[in-house]
């Protein structure tokens, strides 16, 4: 059906690459982590699966390929099943980002709608540490039986886990739970608040995590991406002097070419998933609807990804190690595996 001509159409994207659509499909959480501003959030809000049969067309003609939901923790959608299955069906690799908790008893139905990964939330190497770190007993048990679960009905296993001060001393250990619990990618990012975070010994928190990630990848697993605390001599002063966590390396960031990130309640679209949860008043995105019909790649997106390809390697102050990671692949390479992001 043709646009009405008042509305703009979608614009070109630079890259030919397989996007990543991120969902924020809630924000109601039953985790009471310290750093999350959804932390026991009972938000009635819930992206439907009218909504989003209504975004994959949209998504398939702007070149996506993986589907993340997230929130919230997406497995309290009483609907997420169904919106595993609509984009499953619609030709979509889909995956969902979760504390865990309720894991164990979901994995298996999601799987047979043809879940392709899950992201697991994990930040100690304990049941004694990440717990309370996340304020809810029993979140890291059944967050590793779902896990298990997991790479046994062929979805693939990822853990993302926040690292700080309170809790680098714990990833040599989490390295080696997950390791033998056979997860297949972990993602290691910098904790991010709005404000300092201080360590005391950064030559020790080197000392700790350098050997995570120059363990041999073929017997352990090794952090996605790069290193939370800088791979280069510059990214690691800006981190520990002025939290200023890595990001893409110069001159472009490469992501905003590969990833849309939707806030459902919002009704808006950023060009990466590290943008909406910042503030400034340059990081507005743009409208997921014009003259109430969905668009991606309008000529406001276009311009807000524009504006962060060009600065985000100088501006970006809460990037992942992933997103950095990637940029500089594709930068290098040209190509990502899989599931890279």
């Amino acid at each position: 059906m043709t646009a009405p001509p008042e509305t703009p159409q979608d614009e070109p994207r630079h890259g030919t690459r397989e996007r990543y659509l991120f969902i924020r499909i809630l924000e109601a959480c039953n985790a009471d982590c310290f750093m999350c501003e959804f932390a026991l959030s009972r938000d009635t809000f819930r992206f439907s699966p009218d909504d989003f049969a209504a975004l994959l067309p949209r998504a398939a003609a702007a070149g996506v390929g993986y589907v993340r939901f997230t929130g919230g923790e997406p497995l309290m959608h009483a609907e997420v099943v169904e919106l595993v299955r609509l984009g499953t069906e619609a030709g979509m690799k889909m995956s969902i980002i979760t504390n865990g908790m309720t894991l164990p008893r979901r994995i298996d139905r999601l799987a047979e709608v043809g879940l392709a990964q899950i992201i697991v939330s994990l930040d100690g190497g304990s049941a004694g540490t990440h717990d309370v770190y996340r304020r809810s007993p029993g979140m890291f048990e059944n967050g590793l039986r779902g896990l298990r679960a997991a790479a046994a009905l062929g979805v693939l296993p990822r853990v993302n886990s926040v690292v700080g001060p309170h809790n680098y001393t714990e990833m040599p250990q989490l390295q080696k739970v997950l390791t033998e619990a056979g997860v297949r990618q972990w993602e290691l990012s910098a904790l991010k608040l709005e404000r300092t975070i201080h360590y005391p010994d950064p030559d020790h928190v080197r000392a700790l995590c350098d050997p995570i990630y120059e363990a041999d990848p073929a017997r352990t697993l090794v952090p996605l991406g790069k290193r939370f605390y800088g791979d280069t001599p510059e990214e690691r002063d800006r981190y520990f002097r002025r939290s200023i966590t890595p990001r893409a390396t110069g001159p472009l960031c490469h992501v905003v070419d590969d990833v849309i990130y939707l806030d459902g309640k919002g009704d808006r679209a950023y060009a990466c998933s590290c943008l909406p949860h910042r503030e400034g008043d340059d990081l507005g995105g743009a409208p997921l609807r014009e003259n109430g019909v969905i668009r991606l790649d309008t000529p406001t997106f276009r311009r807000h990804a524009d504006f962060f390809r060009e600065e985000g390697p100088r501006r970006c102050n809460g990037c992942s190690t992933t997103a950095a990671g990637y940029s500089d692949d594709v930068a290098r390479l040209g190509s990502v595996p899989p599931w890279q992001y």
